[in-house]
């Protein structure tokens, strides 16, 4: 996701301090004077990294009330978690807790992978992927709804299973808007098409439901892409400099994973797939000098100052696996400054090297 219900507009920000009186009204707004409008500039502090270990697939919501929420995978793949903190590094040892368990048996029962936490309507959604206890390869994706406005409080109620154009092997489901309208973007097999997953975009009608048609937005095409499996997935939009960046991870999930870019203007038909150039090389890989491997499935987020952006993964601090990469647990959340070329295209960089955490 990106959107109006996480990021704030950058650098266009409309909200601006101009005098006291400017800064007396806005702190009379509850929450926002605090999360969207500091009333000094923190001081940078740098990022420890990894941020939280074994949280694979991470996704951080900047929310209004100034908490990150952070939600991911974890390695045994059968509950769904939720930390928050005033600051980003605060995830690191902020208290983890439980919102959701897999089903004993039948749907949502096994594979519970890559949650997302979205504010849509005054009212909490969690998008996860999962399968049945019996067929854990049957993979779809199905959403929470929270009414409370705290997300750790309240009942979460399973929504169902989001029904797409077929019942193939889908998941990595990420939501925003664009100009009032709602999307879906999501992977998913094509059938009779010779890949495992492709990136698709849909409008929705509500938070649960698509309003069809869906359209294929990015295949696997270039090698890079088709390392171990044919794989587009977990897609993420940022909206920045009058385009739209939709990110997504390609190949295994070994040292091969790496992030590709999409790209369209803001003014386009977001529904017309020629509205979205693919980059012919992957934007973010494995560095052998940081020792970081397979960075992917990312988000965005911003940074407290409420103006840099941020990026969010998971990498590896190593190469090499033993077995399937899947039942490897140490796929760690990591975050770094997202910076911006000349043009107002982002730059990625290459993901940072460890940091030793910061004394208490």
């Amino acid at each position: 996701m990106s959107s109006d219900d996480d990021l704030p507009e950058v650098p266009s920000r409309r909200l601006m301090l101009k005098g006291a009186l400017a800064a007396g009204a806005l702190a009379a707004v509850p929450g926002v004077a605090e999360a969207a409008v500091p009333s000094s500039t923190p001081k940078a502090v740098p990022y420890v990294n990894p941020l939280v270990p074994q949280r694979a697939d991470p996704h951080i919501h900047r929310h209004t009330d100034g908490f990150y929420y952070f939600t991911a995978t974890v390695p045994e793949y059968d509950r769904i978690i939720l930390r928050r903190s005033r600051t980003l590094n605060g995830l690191a040892t902020a208290t983890e807790s439980v919102i959701w368990r897999a089903h004993p048996t039948g749907d949502m029962g096994a594979h519970i992978w890559a949650p997302e936490l979205h504010r849509i309507g005054g009212k909490w959604y969690i998008y996860f992927a999962s399968a049945p206890t019996e067929d854990v390869w049957k993979i779809r994706i199905w959403v929470l709804e929270n009414s409370h406005p705290n997300p750790f409080k309240g009942t979460w109620v399973e929504k169902g299973q989001i029904k797409t154009a077929w019942e193939t092997f889908s998941l990595d489901a990420t939501t925003f808007t664009h100009r009032g309208t709602r999307y879906l973007a999501w992977a998913q097999h094509e059938p009779g098409m010779d890949n495992n997953t492709a990136v698709w975009l849909s409008e929705m009608a509500n938070p649960w439901t698509l309003t069809g048609p869906q359209i294929r937005l990015s295949t696997p095409e270039y090698d890079w892409e088709c390392i171990g499996h044919k794989v587009n997935e977990g897609p993420y939009v940022l909206q920045r400099n009058g385009r739209l960046f939709l990110t997504y991870s390609a190949s295994a999930t070994d040292w091969h994973y790496c992030i590709g870019l999409l790209t369209a203007d803001a003014d386009s038909d977001l529904m017309d797939p020629a509205s979205w150039s693919k980059s012919p090389r992957p934007v973010f890989t494995s560095n052998d000098t940081t020792k970081q491997y397979g960075p992917g499935h990312n988000c965005f987020t911003v940074a407290e100052d409420g103006h840099t952006d941020v990026l969010v993964y998971h990498a590896r601090q190593y190469k090499e696996i033993t077995g399937d990469p899947l039942n490897d647990p140490n796929r760690h959340t990591r975050v770094q400054k997202l910076g911006w070329k000349a043009d107002g295209t982002p730059d990625f960089g290459i993901p940072v090297a460890d940091t030793a955490k910061p004394g208490a």
